[in-house]
């Protein structure tokens, strides 16, 4: 079933809303769940959710439960899950990054040291799968472990290409694939098992997510070069910093000329912007109309999700994860 535009989409309050009550019994998951016999470890994980974040990926949880069936404890469960298993990510991925800040806050590492940091990073995923296996469901398990595994391997193949200038955009839509939109799509597809989805609603679903966490995840990219830290939440311009090169810089070195990639490679080089200004390489950027071909690649993931998620049945929660599409697209953080 199609969804009119007109009048259809939620706005973000009204999303909030709906799953407001449910985020806070997911909440006290998390908190109860993230208390260690060891201090440090639970002293992280308190500055951890302290932090904030959009929880976006539990919303999923609870939206595409409800899509077949109301809320159950194990859908609860499941939505801190997937909340905890990012988190750890953001924990070890800010010790790889050397990352000074998270969320406008000191990160874990800047604060308690890597070594510290890592262990509680593993900590929090082995947590996360205590929880899990409560369910007694082994498909739950066999999701988790092979989004995981992605996960890392992702993490590993972006390692490898660190400080390189030749990334295409296959390379990249690897990355994404492995490190972000994987963790999406398990989010719905928890969500519609939990809620008694058959399999072909579950893969259906799952494809949604996924094409919604590639757009997430190009917007992303996009804002480390166009938003502000203020809003952000970390100093604009970490990714090239950290060598990572990314799909508006990767759109713009298509065209760029030898000089203008050189600026490039300074910063890859050189690990900051020293030698080579910040709106430099944004004027690189902006000169080659990268962040424009950015943002119409997240469209194209946008609009196949519109279409994936409008052959639901319309309800609440259908207009709701039709609006994340929306809102995905057109955040400024």
């Amino acid at each position: 079933m199609g969804i009119s535009r007109i009048g259809q989409a939620l706005t973000a309050r009204e999303i909030l809303n709906l799953v407001d009550k449910d985020m806070r019994r997911v909440e006290d998951v998390m908190r109860m769940e993230s208390v260690a016999s060891v201090e440090a470890i639970s002293a992280i994980n308190r500055h951890i959710q302290a932090s904030g974040g959009k929880r976006l990926r539990p919303t999923l949880v609870l939206l595409s439960t409800q899509l077949f069936a109301p809320l159950t404890d194990t859908a609860i469960a499941m939505a801190a899950v997937v909340e905890m298993i990012h988190t750890a990510t953001l924990v070890h991925d800010d010790v790889i990054d050397a990352a000074e800040t998270r969320r406008g806050k000191p990160s874990t590492n800047a604060l308690w040291g890597n070594q510290t940091s890592v262990l509680a990073g593993d900590w929090l995923y082995m947590q996360a799968f205590q929880v899990a296996i409560r369910a007694r469901n082994f498909r739950v398990l066999d999701l988790l472990i092979g989004m995981t595994q992605l996960m890392v391997e992702g993490e590993l193949l972006q390692l490898e290409r660190l400080g390189r200038i030749d990334i295409s955009e296959t390379d990249y839509m690897e990355l994404v694939d492995r490190k972000t939109a994987s963790l999406f799509s398990i989010c719905a597809r928890l969500g519609a098992m939990t809620g008694g989805a058959n399999e072909a609603d579950e893969a259906r679903l799952g494809e949604f997510a996924w094409n919604l966490g590639i757009a997430f995840q190009l917007v992303d990219d996009v804002l480390d070069f166009t938003s502000r830290e203020n809003i952000l939440g970390k100093p604009v311009g970490s990714d090239l910093r950290e060598g990572k090169v990314t799909l508006p810089l990767i759109y713009a070195l298509q065209d760029a000329t030898q000089a203008e990639r050189e600026k490039v490679a300074a910063v890859l080089r050189e690990q900051d912007y020293r030698s080579v200004r910040f709106d430099e390489i944004t004027g690189i950027v902006k000169r080659y109309n990268g962040v424009e071909r950015a943002m119409e690649r997240a469209e194209r993931f946008t609009e196949r999700a519109r279409a994936l998620i409008g052959e639901f049945p319309e309800s609440a929660y259908q207009r709701a994860l039709f609006s994340v599409t929306d809102l995905v697209t057109a955040r400024d953080h």
